[in-house]
């Protein structure tokens, strides 16, 4: 009979760093210091912060400040370079090179700005702030990427949380911009030149690809990890309500800023503890084996005999071996089955990436425009000053509680019941057109109530469809194929925001400069007040809304058979792996013993 003896975890100094050796070489720590790293990614999201110095230290005109933030936009979300390196080096190539893109640009902006070199050209200052800002496209790929492939059987949940950091960066790096620098808005651009560089160089090791094993409690420490980042959501939030309306000191927002750090390394608390369970998981069992008189070491002695055996049949062993893989040039026009790894020209000549491609132009271009412009819907519908801003922070705080919807939420209704994210994605673009029509029919009031539909349904619809595509085309090339789709959101944003949007918005403003009897001079800012300003532009990005819905349901019913079949089925085959078959022979074969032992 075996007996197992457990005994009473004793910590001592080398069990302890035994363990900090575990969890800084494990697979939490990895997600751990994604969350840092995204956290503080989220530059392009400040621009209003900042832009007006760019704009009077410089003599910019409004047009000029548009053409750069348009530039920033591109850049944060044209990341296919990123993509593209990181299928051919490691994580930590990707996450240097964002590094010092991230510095280089934004550090030329700030001495622009400040008058240490020479006033630059335009376009200088448009390839500045393009390659700060295609720095959030290396970070992103360098730590996004590599956690969804650490953990393919819950990447929704992945996603949805790292995706949520991002969106809290511009809150987070706020507080600690106010904390090191109080007022200061152009040191706000040397804040974002360094600290992301830093951290993604201090860390710049541990993201890296490990061997996928899942574990049983998986997906409970991903809702720890949820916790937190709700804690932190709901802070940020406390003290932007706060900050509007007290005004703080310096020493009382570096408390502020003591408290988002605290919580921030709060989840390291929660990878401890798991890497902590693991240890004990793993420490050897004493087993009183079966009584055995002798074993002898004779070859023909059968008193004792242990033999171990492949369960795996040499045909599996010798296919295996003979497998070639598909070189990108090759079948692109027959490409395997669903969840299987397309190559890149496969999924891009897909009528499924076609689809998504189409539904990111006509969903995020609508939101990102919506976006952009919520301080100039606010002035010229007539809502008080200090309110505008409530507005962005009321998108940014929505955004993050989208992407954690998107993720949890999905992933929940994907496991238990099979229900595709495709719906979730075509549901989300629908609801996004009521954000749009609140703001065309200037309905009273309405804009609160736009600014959270319009952030939540951003917030939502990129991280549903970063998590289709790696279940449709696989993750070997998921790097490259989900900065592909994201270009479709700077197009969207340039045909909906630069050509429907501004231009409209311009010629509404003339039409009223000429009914008022002012003739506008050369130079002089547009100014356009009423709800006639972006009623039009709105119910024309209803519409494309709308189509993007209609398209995305079409990708629906083409892939309602694949989500009710076991999407992640090749990933459990993974976590089984090779089996052993263990067979003892005790006195010459009377008993026979054969456990299965899982590699």
């Amino acid at each position: 009979m075996a007996v197992r003896a457990k005994s009473v975890p004793h910590m001592s100094m080398s069990d302890m760093k035994g363990l900090t050796i575990q969890v800084i070489t494990g697979r939490w720590f990895v997600v751990f210091v994604s969350f840092i790293i995204l956290s503080v990614s989220g530059a392009t999201y400040m621009f209003g912060l900042y832009s007006n110095d760019i704009k009077t230290s410089l003599g910019y005109d409004q047009t000029t400040l548009n053409l750069i933030s348009f530039f920033k936009d591109l850049g944060a979300n044209v990341g296919v370079l990123s993509g593209l390196i990181n299928e051919i080096t490691s994580p930590w190539v990707v996450l240097a090179i964002g590094s010092v893109l991230n510095f280089f640009g934004y550090f030329m902006i700030w001495l622009a700005v400040t008058g240490r070199i020479a006033k630059p050209q335009v376009w200088h200052m448009c390839l500045y702030i393009y390659l700060g800002a295609n720095s959030q496209t290396f970070a992103n790929t360098g730590s996004f990427v590599t956690c969804v492939k650490n953990f393919p059987q819950t990447r929704g949940v992945v996603i949805g949380l790292l995706k949520g950091y991002v969106g809290l960066s511009g809150a987070i790096i706020t507080q600690l911009y106010f904390a090191f620098y109080y007022n200061d808005t152009k040191d706000l651009i040397l804040l974002i030149a360094w600290l992301p560089a830093a951290i993604s160089f201090v860390f710049i090791r541990i993201v890296r690809y490990m061997k996928v094993t899942h574990q049983p409690n998986e997906l409970s420490v991903f809702y720890k990890f949820l916790y937190t980042s709700l804690g932190l959501a709901g802070f940020l939030l406390i003290m932007i309500i706060v900050q509007r309306k007290v005004p703080f000191t310096q020493s009382e927002y570096g408390v502020s800023a003591a408290v988002v750090l605290l919580l921030l390394f709060l989840p390291l608390v929660v990878v401890f503890c798991e890497q902590f369970k693991i240890q004990q998981s793993q420490n050897p069992v004493f087993v009183d084996p079966l009584p055995v008189e002798t074993v002898s070491e004779d070859k023909n002695d059968k008193s004792y005999s242990l033999s171990l055996a492949p369960t795996s049949n040499s045909d599996d062993a010798r296919d295996s071996t003979e497998v070639q893989e598909t070189r990108w040039w090759q079948n692109i026009f027959s490409p395997p089955e669903r969840g299987e790894d397309y190559t890149i020209l496969q999924a891009l000549f897909s009528i499924d990436m076609l689809i998504l491609f189409i539904a990111s132009i006509c969903g995020c271009g609508g939101t990102l425009t919506a976006m952009d412009n919520m301080g100039q819907i606010g002035t010229s519908l007539g809502y008080p000053k200090e309110n505008i801003s409530t507005f962005v922070s009321l998108v940014s705080i929505w955004g993050y509680l989208g992407r954690i919807f998107s993720g949890f939420v999905s992933e929940h209704l994907l496991t238990k019941y099979k229900f595709p994210r495709t719906i979730l994605l075509s549901m989300t673009l629908i609801v996004s057109c009521a954000g749009h029509l609140l703001i065309a029919f200037d309905v009273p009031n309405g804009l609160y109530v736009a600014s959270v539909i319009i952030g939540f349904c951003f917030g939502a619809q990129m991280p549903l469809v970063f998590a289709i595509i790696s279940e449709l085309f696989g993750l070997k090339y998921f790097a490259t194929l989900y900065n592909l789709v994201g270009v479709g959101s700077p197009i969207g944003l340039y045909l909906l925001n630069v050509m429907v949007t501004g231009h409209l918005y311009d010629k509404e403003a003339k039409r009223q400069s000429l009914s008022n009897g002012v003739e506008r001079r050369i130079g002089q800012e547009l100014n356009c007040v009423g709800a006639n300003c972006f009623k039009l532009s709105f119910f024309i990005i209803t519409a494309a809304t709308c189509f993007g819905a209609i398209i995305s349901l079409i990708l629906v019913a083409r892939t309602l058979e694949f989500y009710k079949s076991d999407i992640y089925k090749r990933y459990k085959k993974q976590d089984e792996g090779p089996k052993t078959e263990m067979l003892v022979v005790l006195n010459g074969g009377d008993r026979k013993q054969k456990p299965k032992v899982g590699m």
